[in-house]
């Protein structure tokens, strides 16, 4: 449960804010969407590498 402390007479856009904030940091979309279908270890592995592969590229690229 996610508790945000609100001072006196603070503004409720800031609150919600704070909220939005503090919920994204939790990551509960994130392992929802991931949850939502299963990947089985070696496509996971494989996804893994290819991303790995991805950036270093990125990074050659960029030097």
């Amino acid at each position: 449960m996610i508790v945000i402390p609100l001072k006196e007479g603070e503004n409720i856009e800031r609150a919600l804010k704070k909220f939005k904030r503090k919920f994204e940091k939790t990551g509960v979309i994130k392992e929802l969407r991931e949850r939502q279908a299963y990947t089985k270890p070696s496509v996971a592995r494989r996804n893994v590498v290819k991303r790995a592969i991805y950036v270093q590229k990125l990074q050659q690229d960029d030097e």
